[in-house]
This record gives structure tokens, sequence and C-alpha cells, in this order.
């Protein structure tokens, strides 16, 4: 019956059926979300209906077969803690990552997705990185503390937490359909009433219409402004003869507005997500030091639209885009590859965009994005620290490399998701020539002249040598 009445639906609304079990699936995290506010029986109830509305939700979005690809990732990493604890993070990322792409190469999600389809590889490609940060983290607990970075410290495990709670932080109230990524200790804190999440002098229950009543309008603001421009900017014009016609700059101008309005599908989803886990209240991190102090819901922020449609240089991109998915990146590979204490160099960089582009799936399109990435982000901090290492006198100069460093991250930011959203090697070649390769050649140019042009520090820029 159920089938039935989605196809009806999908007929009267114009889209598949898939990505409508989909936004059901979706936009029904938010009752459950505030459904578990309310379920009794303590913590132990709450672990049960977490693990009980994600296994539901995963249902009615995916079908019966998603549950089962659930099923095995959870239990390799489990195992893996039970089992053999101190290599269960080493053992899980690579069990977890190869799953993973086994499970892309044989549904070919990116064509599927490409084309407006949608299965389960999405939501199994969050779950995965929940799996292996608890992995990681229950290894890190019997690691000493002097080795551990803050974040480490923070989020490490002693103890090996119960099959209940496992599964009802991996699944839980359909989190794991688009994210956002969190860890477990934050969740076990939430359910159990710890940390932030203790009832305090400031307040029992922060709070939660505004920032769900915000979250809401920007997610009816991204549906509507991808609705409207995505048949203004078809992927398929790419390889039509009208834009083989076009000058440089006009296929510049396509390239910007095929990725922009491609982006706004992204921002929709994440904002619903984003009021699902303020519904909850997970997404709770704290209070500001206001008088009278104010809620902050920064755990369940994936997104920051303006921090990517102005970013001023390549680096904030991670910060403002995939937000919860680029923190894990940088705690479970970036700063494990780079060891403590030492500065990172541009491999680790190239390494952490990789492993992005595998878990993403095995697409030509998705490795050369990530690798662009990494260039971007590499040839805007040449840039930044130009810029940082002029004196005062010569503001309008430093005002220039501002401007600059903003329209390098414009251009070669949209220029770079070309590949992200065509995919194949054929398409992404081609279209990279049709401005001869603009996006590529300039970072390299920039890294190649920031090696060689290294200005003495100012002080302003040594405190921020990260950036």
């Amino acid at each position: 019956m159920m089938e039935r009445a989605m196809e009806a639906i999908a007929m009267a609304t114009g889209l598949s059926v898939p990505v409508l079990r989909f936004l059901v699936a979706l936009l029904s995290t938010m009752p459950a979300g505030l459904l578990w506010r309310v379920v009794p029986g303590g913590p132990a109830g709450k672990h049960l209906f977490s693990a009980a509305s994600g296994v539901f939700l995963s249902y009615v979005s995916f079908g019966f077969s998603s549950n089962l690809h659930f099923l095995v990732t959870m239990l390799i990493g489990y195992a893996s803690m039970a089992l053999y604890r101190r290599r269960c993070g080493l053992i899980t990322f690579f069990l977890g990552f190869g799953y993973l792409i086994g499970c892309h190469v044989y549904y070919m999600s990116g064509d599927a997705w490409k084309e407006g389809g949608m299965d389960a590889t999405g939501a199994l490609m969050v779950l995965v990185l929940k799996v292996i940060s608890s992995a990681i983290n229950y290894n890190d607990g019997l690691r000493k503390e002097e080795d551990l970075h803050e974040a480490q410290k923070k989020n490490r495990l002693f103890k090996l937490p119960s099959l209940i709670e496992y599964i009802g932080y991996c699944l839980c109230c359909g989190s794991h359909l688009a994210g956002p990524v969190y860890e477990i200790k934050d969740y076990l804190d939430w359910t159990e009433g710890k940390g932030i999440y203790a009832p305090s002098a400031k307040g029992k229950s922060p709070p939660f219409f505004g920032a769900t009543l915000r979250a809401l309008v920007q997610a009816t603001f991204c549906m509507g402004m991808y609705f409207y421009l995505v048949p203004l900017f078809p992927l398929s014009r790419f390889m039509e003869p009208e834009y083989h016609k076009w000058g440089v700059l006009k296929k510049l101008g396509y390239q910007y507005m095929a990725g922009f309005s491609a982006r706004w599908k992204y921002y929709f989803t994440w904002s619903i997500t984003e009021a699902a886990m303020i519904m909850a209240g997970l997404g709770f991190s704290g209070w500001t030091d206001s008088s009278p102090p104010k809620p902050k819901w920064d755990r369940a922020k994936n997104v920051d639209i303006l921090g990517v449609e102005l970013a001023k240089t390549g680096a904030e991109i991670p910060l403002a885009w995939n937000i919860q998915v680029s923190t894990w990146l940088r705690h479970y590979v970036y700063e494990r590859i780079v060891p403590k204490g030492t500065k990172p160099g541009f491999f680790p960089l190239l390494a952490t965009q990789t492993i992005s582009a595998v878990w993403h799936g095995l697409y030509p399109g998705y490795l050369i994005f990530f690798v662009q990435s990494a260039l971007m982000i590499q040839g805007s901090k040449s840039i930044y620290r130009w810029q940082q290492a002029l004196p005062p006198k010569m503001e309008a100069l430093k005002q220039i490399l501002t401007f600059l460093n903003f329209a390098y991250t414009v251009l070669v930011l949209n220029y770079s998701c070309v590949g992200f959203l065509v995919l194949s090697l054929e398409e992404t070649i081609f279209c990279y020539g049709s401005v001869y390769y603009i996006g590529t050649v300039v970072p390299i140019v920039l890294i190649i002249l920031g090696n060689i042009i290294k200005p003495a520090r100012s002080s302003r820029s040594k405190a921020r040598k990260d950036q």
C-alpha cells in the first residue's frame, strides 16, 4: 500500500519514487527528534527509541536491504572494538571503507545521484564515519594523554558502549540519513543528561523554537532556489554545441552558475537535518556569555551558506561546507597523519582530500575535485601569507590581495566542482579544457610562487599560521 501511495504522489509532484521516499524519511526526522524528548524509560528507553526510529526511517527511505547494509557496517565496528581493542580503529577504518567502496561500485551510486535517483549509499557514508570514529575513540582510551590532541582527549572512550547504546548512536532518529556526523561521547552525554546537557541554573532545557524556525525558513528558501535555478543551468548543457560556441568568460560564468545552483540541494538537506537535531536537543552546544545567556546550536550546523558563497580564502571553505564531515576529516585523518608538534604541509592535506574523494565514491570526477580542492586551499594560503606580511602602511595593497584571494576562491571552487557534478573523466576533462584549465594552472603557479617568494611573517601571521 505504501508503495502505491508513493508512486501516486511521485507522479503528481514529478519526483522519482526513491527521492520522494528519502524526502519523507528526512522530514520525519524532525517529529522523531521531538518524540525523543518525551520517551519514557530513562537512557535505556531513549537508546531503544533512537535505534528503532532509525531502523524504521531507513526502511521508509531505502527499503529492507538498506538495514542489512547498515547492520553489516555496525557489526564490523562493534566486533573490532569488542575483540581487538588495540587495533580496532585501524581495522574498522579499512573494513568500513572497504565495504562502503564495494557498495558504491555495486550500486553505481554516483550515476544514480547525477540522474536524480537515490540509494542507501549516501546514508551508509554517514554511518561509516560514525562507526570509524567510535572505534578510534575507543582505541584512544588506551593511549597516553600526552600523545593526544585536545579533540582526541575530549572524545576518547574508556569503556565499551553497550550494543544498544552503540546502535542508538549510529541510527539515532534517522540522523544517519544525511548527517550531520557527531561524536558518540556527545550522544551518550545527551542521552544521560551529562556534561553540557545536564540541568543547570541557566535553564533545564534550552529553548529551541527560534533556532528551529530559522533552520526551517532557511530550508524553505533553499528548496525554492534549487527548483528555480536548476532548470535554468542544467549540467547537460556542458556537452551541447551551444556551450562550445561560447567565449571563455561565458563558460566560466556558466560553470559558476551550475555549481551555485547545485549547492542549494545540499543547503536544503542540511537545513532540515539541523532543524531535526535542534528539535531533539542534540544540536545544543552550550550557552553564550551574553546577559542573559542564549543557547548555541553549533553541533547541529552543517553549512554556513554565506560562508561558502562569500569565502575570502580557500581555507575557509571546509569551515563552512559540510562542516561536521570536515571536522571528522580533520580529527580522524589530518591530525593523525601529522605528528603532534610538527608543522603540517601540503601532502597531509592532499591525503585527507583523497580519502574524502574515496568516501564519496570511485568516480574520476570526485577524485579530481578533491585534488583540485587541495590545490585551491594551498594556493590560497600563498596569497594569504603575502597579504599578512605587508606592513600597515601598505593597507591598500593588502585590500587588493584580499579581493584577489576572494576572486581566486570563487573561480577555482566553481571550476573544480564541475568534476564533482559531472563525475565522468571525459566530461570533467572537457569542461576544464574548455576554459584552458585555468582553475588548475593558477593554483599550481601560486603554490610554486609561494615556495619561492617566502615573506617574513608578521606577528599576526604567526598567530594564524594555520590559516
